[in-house]
């Protein structure tokens, strides 16, 4: 996984916005300028590869279909949370 600091912003955001629930653009850009911009640039890597598994385990044929999609909705809420800024120390909880 590449630095977080050597990810430019505009990479970090380019995701769909529109089934979070709570995302809030200034908030997103708040967060990657304040005192904890690398942690959120972390976040936003880790959400990042959270849907590639997400994607990965949709797709499998070896396991119960609601199993699958339990999991996977699981993975895309985590995903949504570090997007939202939730788990920053500052965020919302």
């Amino acid at each position: 996984m590449p630095h977080p600091e050597e990810v430019p912003f505009e990479e970090l955001l380019a995701f769909d916005t529109s089934g979070l629930d709570d995302w809030d653009e200034g908030r997103a850009l708040a967060a990657l300028g304040g005192r904890h911009g690398t942690l959120y640039r972390n976040h936003l890597l880790i959400a990042r590869r959270l849907d590639a598994w997400a994607e990965a385990e949709s797709g499998r044929t070896d396991t119960d279909a609601r199993y699958r999609a339990g999991y996977t909705q699981a993975l895309q809420d985590m995903a949504a949370f570090l997007r939202q800024t939730y788990y920053l120390p500052e965020g919302p909880d």
